[in-house]
């Protein structure tokens, strides 16, 4: 047997695990982690201290505002501690990445339309209210 084939499968190996990448960046450093975690805490933080705070002085203004904040940090734990990138897996990240946001917003939609038409069917009216004991 010769060494060709044991090499073609080593480089095989290496290039399916990652090896092929720039060392730990492939899979995450000490560094990313950190910026990761610094950046959740005060996209957590933000959100708090305009709620608590009453700083924008519009509820719809603050509700928009977190939602902002929260997708700011959907992408933030993507590439932090997910690893998602367009580079990784040949796109199919980005796939699966759409696929969810699709399912997420057909989800949200659906739940506010049901909760909307729910409370504006089934709250009784004032005049049905003066009819109660």
């Amino acid at each position: 047997m010769s060494a060709q084939p044991h090499a073609a499968a080593a480089a095989h190996d290496a290039h399916h695990h990652g090896a092929d990448h720039a060392g730990e960046a492939a899979h995450g450093s000490l560094k990313g982690y950190i910026a990761g975690f610094l950046l959740s805490v005060v996209l957590t933080a933000i959100p708090f201290w305009l709620v608590m705070g009453d700083v924008l002085g519009s509820s719809r203004l603050t509700a928009f505002a977190v939602m902002g904040f929260a997708v700011v940090q959907i992408v933030v734990h993507m590439i932090f501690f997910l690893h998602m990138n367009t580079h990784s897996e040949a796109g199919w990240n980005m796939l699966a990445l759409v696929f969810t946001a699709v399912l997420v917003v057909i989800m949200l939609a659906g739940s506010l339309w049901v909760m909307y038409h729910l409370n504006t069917n089934m709250m009784p009216m004032p005049h049905d209210m003066r009819q109660m004991p």
